[in-house]
């Protein structure tokens, strides 16, 4: 029945449309999206409108003192090297009770029941801020497998409505293989940490984290040679002689140190290396501790041996790679959501940015135009026709990114849930849930709004 409706509406909006004097012009795909072809579904597409797609936005050495910045002035950030050798009371407790803040809405749960005060004061209690003690020494980890960061120390999805269970509104984000964490507490059933990462600090179950020394953990990031993960996800081959490096799935952007001088003749986990990368990735021992291990990743694995020249066809054809993933609330899904697309790939340039929109968007480190209610809808209309490929465009609670123009309409990509066009006075949604090409000033806000006048900044990342 909801398949129904959803083809119903898509229907009656390319009808209204296709009526509407005002959008005669318009062709409208059966897929409800307006002013989007198959042609504008390919990044060549984009890349050849560029005058000059293969010059260097930032050099490799600009993006890494942007890096050095975001990372001082950006409160979002944690900078690990520079945690005290000991942490006291109040800052963990000051972690820990950000994230984990006792709702104050009904929530439910996967079958629709409502999450009782019972099971919520449990979970409150499974945080135990009792047990902080006074004082205690730094713990640091990598983080082994995708890994889900959590408000509290659960695998119970929550929700804000009986009949939506899209979106966990205990899912914060993930932790991908060779991520360096600080674990900061431990939860009442000794199932999960607490742990401070460089994007966010939130509970993680503690079977895919291990725990090593402080060199080992914060130097295998910057271990040399290396490789970078450019496709949307590559995986290892498949090992049964070392099933926690089989079939590993590792990330765009994740950095991972390339084993160069492994010997020709010797074999990597039962397979010759020859026809492979051979890498160094981190697993969990019995007891928890960290050791770094040889895999192979195949000579098909969409790699590159450090981060790719930040261009504006780069930043197209990255961009792409991931459309059509389904949308994941908090890199749910085995996906992601809207600012963990666009921080993945940026990521694969090595450009660093915050996790959540709200700190994206405000982020003083980036070259930041912000908007007020003052602006006028003609101003806001004006900028974005400044915009380039690659600008980050910033509304409540989501971001897209500008991938050209197209007769004066600004086209931008997007993990998205949905967008809305307004129909002959009335408010249609598109329910699109994933990474979607769009028209940008066709978009609504509400039937009152355009999407355009609910701007609140843009970055960009350049010069």
């Amino acid at each position: 029945m909801r398949m129904r409706l959803v083809v119903s509406a898509f229907a009656a909006l390319a009808a209204s449309l296709a009526a509407s004097p005002a959008t005669a012009q318009v062709v409208i795909p059966d897929h409800g999206v307006i002013g989007v072809g198959p042609e504008q579904l390919r990044p060549e597409y984009w890349v050849q409108r560029q005058p000059a797609p293969d010059r260097e936005i930032l050099t490799p050495t600009e993006i890494a003192e942007q890096n050095r910045r975001m990372l001082a002035v950006d409160p979002s950030l944690h900078d690990l090297d520079r945690l005290p050798a000991a942490l006291t009371r109040a800052q963990v407790r000051e972690w820990v009770e950000r994230r984990s803040q006792v709702p104050t809405r009904q929530l439910f749960d996967e079958r629709g029941d409502s999450v009782t005060a019972a099971a919520i004061a449990a979970l409150v209690d499974g945080v135990q801020l009792d047990a902080i003690p006074p004082e205690q020494p730094l713990r640091f980890a990598l983080v082994t497998r995708r890994a889900d960061l959590r408000t509290f120390p659960t695998r119970l999805r929550v929700f804000s409505s009986r009949d939506n269970t899209d979106i966990d509104r205990w899912q914060e984000s993930a932790l991908f293989p060779g991520t360096p964490a600080v674990i900061v507490h431990e939860s009442r059933d000794a199932g999960w940490w607490f742990v401070v990462s460089h994007h966010y600090a939130a509970w993680i179950e503690k079977s895919h984290v291990a725990e090593g020394p402080r060199e080992a953990v914060l130097g295998y990031a910057r271990k040399e040679p290396y490789l970078v993960v450019t496709g949307a996800k590559v995986h290892t081959v498949f090992t049964p002689e070392r099933p926690q490096v089989s079939e590993l799935q590792l990330e765009m952007g994740v950095r991972v140190p390339l084993l160069a001088g492994w010997p020709a003749d010797s074999v990597v986990n039962g397979q010759h290396p020859y026809a492979g990368h051979v890498v160094e990735l981190p697993v969990r021992t019995e007891d928890g501790r960290l050791e770094l291990v040889p895999a192979l990743l195949p000579p098909t694995a969409d790699v590159a041996s450090g981060y790719l020249p930040l261009t504006a066809g780069g930043i197209l054809r990255q961009a792409f790679k991931f459309l059509g993933e389904r949308y994941g609330w908090g890199h749910g899904y085995n996906g992601r959501d809207c600012s963990g697309f666009v921080s993945e790939v940026y990521r694969s340039f090595g450009v660093d940015l915050p996790r959540n929109t709200g700190d994206q968007a405000n982020t003083p480190a980036l070259n930041r135009l912000a908007f007020t209610e003052a602006d006028t809808h003609g101003r806001r209309l004006a900028v974005v026709g400044e915009t380039q490929v690659g600008d980050l465009l910033y509304i409540p609670g989501h971001v897209m990114m500008v991938i050209g123009r197209v007769d004066g309409v600004t086209y931008v990509i997007h993990d998205t849930t949905g967008t809305n066009y307004l129909v002959d006075g009335a408010l249609v949604r598109v329910p699109l849930n994933g990474v979607s090409v769009t028209q940008l000033e066709t978009l609504q806000a509400s039937a009152e709004r355009t999407t355009v006048e609910t701007i609140r900044s843009i970055q960009r990342i350049r010069r």
